[in-house]
């Protein structure tokens, strides 16, 4: 199971009627680019639900749901296929080819403590091909149920571990993701990492799924680059009325529970505008 991931500040940041179609580029700079697709972002302020901790019958109201890659997707809904694509999962470095996993000077594995996922390493063109070639296969998965997006998770990565890896690393590697999503006429998403949006269209990126921008000020960020083609979630009753007074009528907007744990579970939030 995929749980949801909060950053800090430092790191922050479908239906039955489809937005417009938008042409964008594939672009993979370690390996030969694919031709253009035409893919669909989710539709702008729409519905959304936030399903990557289990799925569940979609609530009243909600076109768009982003769930775990192992999930099937959602009858009659926009369907967001959620990969962790920049570490491993908690339990699964055995998974991973072991010089794919980034290591210290002393050859220890370098983890991101509050989530115990291993960093995949990313700063050689052959390994970021490598690990690209493993999260794309998820992606055919997904596209196999019916997805039409993708939401590959920890693009930050490279500045909370800046001392291991870098930004062009990082967007070299993205590319790679984001030519094989659009080769699958599927649209794929900036996860967080709000001082990328720039960079929204040399990336290949179509839409933006942010945690906390309005807790963090940051939703500014996401829409200067990718307009109202952006997701906010928000975690408490704070962060979800600042989200819906500035953005309520543009952006799809939801509160959920940290844990995103499913419907009829002790804890379950989700509240909308």
């Amino acid at each position: 199971m995929r749980m949801n991931r909060v950053r800090s500040r430092r790191s922050l940041a479908v239906l039955a009627a489809v937005a417009a179609v938008v042409a964008v580029p594939s672009l993979a700079p370690d390996s030969a680019g694919a031709a253009p697709q035409s893919v669909s972002p989710p539709p702008a302020h729409a519905g959304f639900d936030y399903q990557i901790g289990g799925p569940y019958t979609p609530p009243a109201g909600v076109s768009v749901v982003s769930r775990d890659y192992t999930a099937p997707a959602a009858a009659g809904v926009y369907n967001i296929c959620y990969v962790n694509a920049f570490q491993a999962q908690e339990g699964a470095e055995g998974q991973w080819d072991a010089d794919l996993l980034l290591r210290d000077s002393k050859g220890a594995v370098v983890k991101d403590k509050d989530w115990n996922e291993a960093i995949l390493d990313i700063r050689t063109a052959d390994k970021r091909q490598r690990i690209a070639n493993k999260v794309n296969g998820w992606v055919d998965q997904c596209a196999a149920k019916g997805f039409q997006g993708v939401e590959p998770d920890n693009f930050d990565t490279y500045d909370r571990f800046s001392g291991y890896l870098t930004k062009a690393e990082a967007e070299s590697y993205i590319k790679l993701l984001s030519a094989h999503a659009h080769s699958k006429n599927m649209a794929i998403a900036q996860k967080n990492t709000p001082q990328l949006s720039g960079d929204r269209v040399a990336n290949g990126l179509d839409f933006a799924v942010a945690e906390e921008c309005a807790t963090y000020n940051e939703c500014g960020d996401y829409t200067s680059g990718f307009g109202n083609n952006v997701i906010v979630i928000e975690y408490t009753a704070k962060g979800l009325q600042k989200a819906c007074s500035g953005y309520g009528t543009k952006l799809s907007v939801v509160r959920r529970d940290v844990d995103v744990v499913p419907l009829g579970t002790s804890g379950y939030v989700r509240q909308t505008c």
